[in-house]
């Protein structure tokens, strides 16, 4: 599969495709039925599949900071995409300069211009354009004088209930990871580089992998009791903070993640994080003291999860494609526990300072 990024990029061997757009955040069950959508016609036609996003995704450039959190980075999206058969994904940056496109401009420069495209699958609903006349109605009319077909996207439910990035965020935020998998088709995971940073946990026996994360709204934030992916493909049980760290002070958003019983070197390396149960929210402690014994409870509530998972009442069952019965997602939080630190023994599990 091929990343395009901006029209500039195109060459005459990317025109005529069947093409598809939006923002295929998380690329959930519901993205995947559109993709199928697309290799159909696709497939009838000869032709490839064609996916184009946006960078910076179009909320987060009009709401900046109070943009939905994002369920996947680029790299993620992109590597999700060619897993479901897409050959090209465009790319194009929102800025100033795309948003100003008339719908009219828009169809012109991208979809005839840029792709030559054949055929066309999006929402019934999709509006664009600096004026935002751009609709289906008008896709449709264009298509039927310029030569290519236009179709809308099919509804995917899911316990009649339709499946969004939307409706995952949710069910991250509340610590159902069981039913998020179930609407992504996959366990719902983060993943990145591990860098060097204070190396605060090795003075107190907890060393733990770094992986910066973008400076945007977090779909998720507290501590969990994680599975990690090693560069090897090996699993490995661990407990993981993801948020601003407002003990220690920092300067973007960090997973921090310890593996138990593991002693190696990762700076450098990618791991694939996955949460599997919500232990607490992110909270700020009054010293480095009260900050230990939290994290040692953490690791204690972390490793009887894994220790006995369907002792828990609130598991569920693997989701489809699972394939190892260590990786049991929480349906809810874990059943609360008091915080160690006497300034916020009072709190509830979930606040956040800082």
């Amino acid at each position: 599969m091929q990343v395009i990024r901006g029209l500039h990029n195109l060459r005459e061997a990317h025109r005529g495709c069947v093409a598809t757009i939006g923002n295929f955040d998380g690329v959930h069950r519901g993205h995947r039925a559109i993709l199928e959508q697309c290799r159909e016609q696709a497939s009838r036609l000869g032709l490839p599949v064609t996916v184009v996003v946006f960078e910076p995704q179009p909320r987060e450039f009009f709401a900046g900071d109070q943009a939905p959190p994002r369920l996947t980075r680029l790299r993620e999206k992109v590597r999700l995409l060619g897993e479901c058969g897409v050959e090209y994904v465009l790319c194009l940056p929102f800025n100033d300069a795309l948003r100003s496109l008339t719908a009219e401009a828009f169809i012109d420069r991208v979809l005839i211009e840029g792709l030559g495209v054949r055929h066309l699958v999006v929402g019934d609903d999709f509006r664009f354009g600096c004026d935002r006349r751009g609709d289906f109605h008008l896709l449709t009319a264009v298509g039927e004088a310029q030569g290519f077909g236009v179709e809308h996207t099919r509804t995917f439910t899911l316990d009649d209930e339709r499946v969004s990035s939307t409706r995952v965020r949710t069910l991250l935020a509340s610590g159902n990871f069981a039913q998020a998998a179930r609407m992504l088709g996959r366990p719902y995971r983060l993943s990145g580089r591990v860098v060097a940073d204070q190396k605060l946990g090795r003075t107190i026996g907890v060393p733990t992998a770094n992986l910066p994360l973008l400076p945007l709204p977090l779909a998720l934030r507290g501590v969990y009791a994680v599975m990690v992916e090693l560069p090897d493909g090996a699993r490995r049980p661990g407990v993981a903070n993801i948020g601003w760290r407002p003990t220690v002070g920092s300067q973007r958003p960090v997973l921090e993640v310890h593996l138990f019983d593991f002693d190696g070197e990762l700076y450098g390396e990618r791991l694939a994080v996955t949460p599997c149960a919500k232990l607490r929210g992110e909270v700020k402690f009054d010293d480095f003291a009260a900050l230990k014994r939290q994290i040692a409870a953490d690791q204690r509530r972390a490793r009887g999860y894994f220790s006995q998972p369907l002792a828990a009442g609130a598991l569920a069952e693997p989701p489809p494609g699972a394939g190892d019965d260590t990786l049991f997602l929480a349906s809810a939080p874990l059943a609360r526990e008091a915080v160690t630190s006497d300034s916020s023994a009072d709190l509830p599990a979930d606040h956040d300072d800082g």
